[in-house]
């Protein structure tokens, strides 16, 4: 053992001495492995952290979310749970325990500080579901006065209180109320997601009093061998049976009848399915086949030209073991360094890709270079090392004892057929990320050109939470609101202003079931679920929403406008298809709430991205049906001016001026949001396609390498065809031909590739199928074309090769 560590010492020695000897092939070996290893290295610190690391939750194996489905009916396809639901599934033996909670940006006010942050209110047995213990203080108890008490996350305690454990007992206003601080979670606990920093224990109660209110979010922990599969077939059986319990609504029994449970794995729901890191991973991967592939054809070459060398050691005596022992300790040597350049490459890149990614990577914020990073950079240069080196050295281990003959040439050709084939695997694979390319950019083009039903344009808008004594109902913060607006047109180049609850782009709209005259009261009668949020001011003149047909809410007269709602087109097809919707009226059901008229019909708009159909949309008046009813406290305010991008910093200071003590929040720009709103597919479109044109670089790299190599052994036959009366031209195609073969075989084999590969695609596609011909084509053309530019290099020098001197030596 102790005389095969010497030789491998001795041998890494020499590998050494024998690259510093040949600078330009080492740099470019190196250099080559180090960018592949170092985009490895950086995708996966990231999934590693994000994909890879298990929840830290108890027991997570058997933590599943649960959620509903009714195909054939007006739900969405997929939403929440209700109370009564809920309590229908507490009997199934299948889960040990669950829990349920609601999620919401409210104020948060302490002495010094106030904003508006996220913040969740879940039920008792959250913590227990999951099995998560405070690192400070205690968690609630029913002893607790329900939402009188707050756990507060890592975060908070650390960024607002400075991770003072007298914080526990101290009360602050939260989200409207003063609320008790009694625990402190650990760094690991953020959920549902990294944004919550608290949570009001105990508030939600389960209040069956009107079934169908689908809006519970459920976690639940298995009972131990229970499966998904299982669960979502007992908790569906358990729902059909509900109809038992409210035998008075009839239409409730309708939609019983078509609901189906859905059960995910909670690791699932909460880092989802992480497609385009995985996406990213295999991209870079391949970057680095086709560098082991291209530093493997440099490996080839160095060993041919060192025939002589190696054919001497073999006659006095080297043994074949020794021989590749000696070959690879080059791949070793060049492979670590490469790994030491790959590790700053790593770090750098992996902050590049923190500052580039898109909002909402969960646990992104644990991202870093860490030992598990560095150990994958070494394990990965090893494998490198040994995909580089082994065949070479394995071909060099029996030179052919003839090169001893001086001027014996002996045959190259039979040992083409490895370097060509390590072109085709590189063209193969770089046509396989041309493609997913080309399907990116094909739908960001698609999706940069949707008519989301609004502009997005010189539109500035942001969020306030105003309080105070005057503000106690409807009217009072419609009037404050009112006011507001009338202060906002005052400013520089402000020239439309308005307002909604649930700003496009930035928030989904709720769920309401409305009934037509047609339907008036009849339980028989199936209500329509139809969105809804609520508007006022010159809020669809500002977004530049059509009015299809009537007119808009009145702008100033409040009391005007109680009693109407304007519809979108497709809540007017659904209500009244066929029919004009204006002077129509409607309700929302299971209240008793009044009748209200239709005043207007507006063009649908996409409220949570570009990639959803517009749902049918109810928008009501800043005041509701009734004087005193639907609060509209902290609307998102829309400002149409061409200051958008800097008519911030006035805004805020009317802000101070007007509400000394309200958060300002939710500070965008429309443009902002749209941006925002393709940022998934334009970031993995962006990385894909510097990972693609890297990979496109290689191939050709490689094949120019190759070809070069072919035209330098053959320049003797060269000679001769041109001595014999060859022109130019002919050489030219000759070696053009002889590329183009070996890249066409590589098209025909990466196309292969892609059609099995691309519909890893799909969730990140839009109006582009993973199998779209177009790209296909264009894409297999642009690899060709490459390859024949890079062919037509050494073909051009072989045309220049002089007879005479070629024939010189002979």
């Amino acid at each position: 053992m102790r005389a095969t560590f010497y030789e491998w010492g001795r041998d890494l020695k020499l590998a050494l001495r024998g690259l510093m000897r040949a600078p330009g092939f080492t740099a470019v070996a190196v250099v080559t492995l180090g960018l592949a290893i170092g985009a490895c290295a950086a995708i996966f610190g990231v999934v590693d952290k994000v994909l890879l690391r298990p929840l830290p939750f108890a027991n997570v194996d058997r933590l599943v979310y649960i959620a509903g489905s009714a195909p054939g009916s007006q739900m969405p396809p997929e939403f929440g749970v209700s109370d009564e639901f809920i309590e229908q599934y507490k009997e199934t033996p299948l889960l040990e325990s669950l829990a349920y909670f609601d999620s919401f940006t409210s104020t948060l006010r302490t002495d010094d500080r106030v904003e508006r942050v996220a913040m969740s209110v879940p039920s008792r047995s959250i913590f227990e579901t999951l099995g998560a213990k405070p690192i400070v203080g205690r968690l609630p108890t029913s002893d607790d006065d329900a939402g009188r008490t707050v756990v507060i996350s890592h975060k908070l305690w650390t960024t607002w209180f400075s991770a003072d454990p007298s914080v526990i007992g101290r009360s602050y206003q939260i989200s409207g109320d003063r609320r008790e601080i009694i625990g402190v979670m650990g760094p690991e606990f953020r959920f549902p997601n990294d944004a919550t920093l608290l949570w009001i224990t105990g508030r939600v109660q389960l209040q069956v009093r009107e079934p169908g209110q689908f809006g519970r979010v459920v976690v639940a922990r298995m009972a131990p061998g229970a499966t998904t599969e299982a669960l979502a077939k007992e908790l569906t059986a358990l729902s059909k049976r509900l109809p038992e319990r409210f035998p008075e609504y009839d239409q409730y029994a309708v939609l019983v009848g078509q609901h189906r449970a859905i059960v995910r794995t909670l690791e699932e729901e909460m880092l989802g399915d992480g497609r385009p890191l995985w996406v990213l991973l295999a991209a870079v991967g391949i970057v680095l086949l086709i560098a082991c592939a291209n530093v493997a054809n440099l490996f080839m070459v160095r060993t041919e030209g060192r025939q002589r060398e190696l054919a001497v050691r073999r006659a006095v005596g080297a043994a074949r073991a020794q021989l590749i022992r000696l070959q690879l300790s080059e791949a070793f040597v060049v492979a670590g360094l490469a790994g030491v350049l790959a590790m700053g490459l790593g770090a750098a890149g992996l902050g590049v890709f923190l500052k580039a990614a898109p909002a909402g990577i969960p646990r992104i914020e644990d991202v870093r270079v860490d030992a598990a990073m560095l150990l994958y950079t070494l394990g990965v240069a090893l494998v490198s090392a040994l995909a580089c080196g082994l065949i070479p050295a394995v071909r060099a281990s029996s030179p052919n004892l003839s090169r001893l003959r001086e001027g014996e040439r002996g045959s190259t050709r039979r040992r083409h057929w490895g370097r060509n084939g390590l072109v085709v695997a590189q063209t193969a694979l770089a046509l396989v990320l041309l493609i997913g390319s080309g399907l990116l950019v094909r739908s960001f083009v698609k999706l940069s050109h949707v008519d989301p039903g609004y502009d997005t344009s010189d539109i500035f808008t942001f969020q306030i939470a105003p309080e105070g004594a005057s503000l106690r109902d409807g009217p009072s913060f419609a009037r404050f609101s009112m006011d507001f607006m009338d202060r906002l047109r005052a400013l520089p180049g402000v020239q439309m202003v308005g307002l909604v609850e649930n700003i496009p782009l930035d928030e989904s709209t709720g769920i309401m079931s409305f009934r037509n005259e047609k339907m008036g009261d009849d339980p028989r009668a199936a209500a329509a679920r139809i969105n809804r949020t609520w508007a006022g001011g010159d809020y669809f003149r500002v977004m530049g929403i059509q009015i299809l047909a009537g007119e808009p809410f009145p702008n100033r007269d409040l009391d005007a406008a109680i009693g109407k709602v304007l519809v979108s087109r497709s809540a007017a097809n659904l209500l009244w298809p066929g029919e004009n919707a204006v002077g129509r009226r409607l309700r929302p059901e299971g209240n008793s709430l009044p009748w209200m008229t239709v005043i207007g019909v507006v063009e649908d708009v996409m409220q949570t991205n570009f990639r959803t159909a517009p749902r049918p949309l109810v928008y009501f008046p800043m005041v509701g049906p009734t004087p005193r009813s639907w609060a509209l406290g902290s609307p998102a305010y829309v400002i149409k001016t061409a200051r958008a991008e800097v008519i911030e910093s006035d805004v805020r200071a009317l802000v101070r001026e007007v509400a000394p003590n309200a958060p300002m929040y939710r500070v965008y720009t429309m443009a902002g949001l749209a941006g925002r709103s393709m940022l998934d597919l334009s970031f993995t479109m962006l990385l894909l396609g510097i990972v693609s044109s890297l990979a496109l670089i290689l191939s050709a790299v490689g094949l120019y390498g190759v070809l070069s190599y072919v035209v330098a052994e053959r320049t003797r036959e060269i000679g001769v065809r041109m001595a014999l009366g060859a022109e130019a031209g002919q050489v030219r195609r000759m070696v053009v031909v002889q590329g183009a073969r070996v890249v066409a075989l590589g098209v025909v084999i990466g196309i292969g590739v892609a059609l099995a590969s691309t519909r890893a695609l799909d969730s990140l596609l839009f109006g582009v199928a993973p199998l779209d011909i177009g790209t296909f084509i264009g894409m297999s053309a642009s690899m060709l074309g490459i390859a024949l530019l890079a062919s037509y290099m050494p073909a051009r020098r072989a045309s220049s090769v002089d007879p005479i001197e070629s024939l010189r030596g002979d």
